[in-house]
């Protein structure tokens, strides 16, 4: 009778297998009880001894029994080996015939499956009792104990044990590769959300850069159309569509940047951010709001990183916010040197300083971080002469 936990221990044995491999294990365990009848009853060649057919049909059958089970119920699995002892118990050695479909075929079948499927206590212990097993078949059936029948089964138990067991080892290892795949995988993963969460850190600060300038603008430029709305209206109107393209510029690049913050998931558009290449529309800009800007390049422009890029060009759209806010300066310079081993970004105007009824701002404290962040190093100067910054920015060797 079955207990309540082996009837739950059954059930889950059951549930571990499809109804794939439950077919196909019954049709196993249906072919190998066939073919073994077919050898006794035909009879075949095979047959060694005279002992009794309907005996040996009731061990082939009992047999294959067990090996419909090998999978699902593991551990009964193993009473197939003790049917033909037992067997041989109860009639006696010499009333059972030697089969080799209907008897060695079956300890085959389910020495693989023990060195297949087997782990742990079960793999050893049925190991075990299958080679236990057929110790006894050698010493109590004189049909076995012939020199080319010892080795001749044995070597095949032993072949059949050592194939099912490196399938074992062989399967365990591709598992064992495919979760330390998984895991470099999500470990890489975890990086590249890492690194994309500090960009998105850095974008941030962005934010303030864009707004400075783009607000810094428009209060010159307001300012500026206040004054003189009566006297010049063209110049007023000039200020005016200055305001509304710096505005809309502004707007679109924050709800860009707005748009990579709020979206977790989101791993990239974070390129699409101005560098030196943009410098031209933005010195344009500042010549619109009434500042003379000059650009000069010495050296050879080359390729810059992503980050160096971008630093370049705030550290520029900063100082010269800066000039349209603090200073009262009609014209600048921005020059830019390419050495071997580091990028020279000077920003000058000759003065002098206007008073200032504002707050100062964070302008240069951010131009600080950004060089910073690549080990470079920062001057700003305030002199009679007018105002400098200068930041010397180590190039990667290419």
């Amino acid at each position: 009778m079955t207990t309540p936990a082996g009837a739950a221990g059954y059930i889950e044995g059951v549930q571990r297998l499809s109804g794939r491999q439950w077919a196909v294990d019954i049709a196993i365990a249906v072919l190998l009880a066939a073919v073994g009848l077919v050898e006794i009853w035909l009879p075949m060649e095979s047959v060694q001894g005279d002992g009794s057919p309907v005996l040996g049909s009731v061990a082939v059958v009992a047999f294959a029994g067990f090996i419909a089970v090998r999978r699902a119920r593991r551990w009964w699995a193993l009473g197939g080996l003790a049917v033909w002892p037992v067997l041989g118990m109860v009639v006696g050695p010499g009333n059972l015939s030697l089969l080799f479909f209907g008897q060695m075929v079956p300890l085959l079948v389910l020495v693989f499956t023990i060195a297949r499927h087997g782990r742990g206590r079960y793999l050893w212990l049925g190991t075990v009792a299958s080679a236990a097993t057929v110790v006894l078949g050698d010493l109590t059936m004189e049909l076995l104990q012939s020199p080319n029948e010892v080795v001749f089964h044995w070597a095949f138990l032993i072949l059949v044990w050592l194939v099912g067991r490196g399938l074992r080892v062989f399967e365990d290892r591709a598992a064992e590769e495919a979760v330390r795949a998984h895991v470099a995988e999500a470990a890489a993963r975890e990086q590249a959300l890492a690194a994309i969460a500090d960009e998105r850190a850095r974008i941030a600060r962005e934010l303030h850069d864009i707004v400075a300038h783009s607000v810094g603008t428009i209060v010159v430029q307001a300012g500026a159309a206040e004054q003189v709305v009566e006297d010049d209206p063209e110049f007023a109107r000039r200020a005016l569509s200055t305001i509304r393209t710096t505005g809309s510029g502004a707007l679109t690049e924050m709800r860009r940047l707005v748009g990579v913050l709020r979206d977790p998931e989101r791993e990239g558009d974070l390129a699409p951010m101005p560098g030196i290449a943009a410098l031209p529309d933005l010195l344009a800009s500042a010549r619109k709001a009434g500042l003379a800007v000059v650009l000069d390049l010495t050296g050879a422009p080359c390729d810059l990183p992503a980050g160096l890029d971008l630093t370049v060009y705030r550290i520029v759209q900063e100082a010269l916010t800066n000039v349209r806010r603090h200073s009262e300066a009609t014209r600048a310079r921005v020059h830019l040197d390419f050495g071997a081993t580091q990028l020279l970004v000077e920003i000058s105007d000759p003065g002098p300083a206007r008073p200032d009824t504002e707050k100062p701002g964070h302008g240069l404290l951010g131009m600080r971080e950004r060089v910073e962040l690549f080990d470079g190093d920062l001057d700003i100067a305030a002199t009679d002469a007018g105002f400098t910054v200068r930041a010397a920015l180590p190039l990667e060797p290419t």
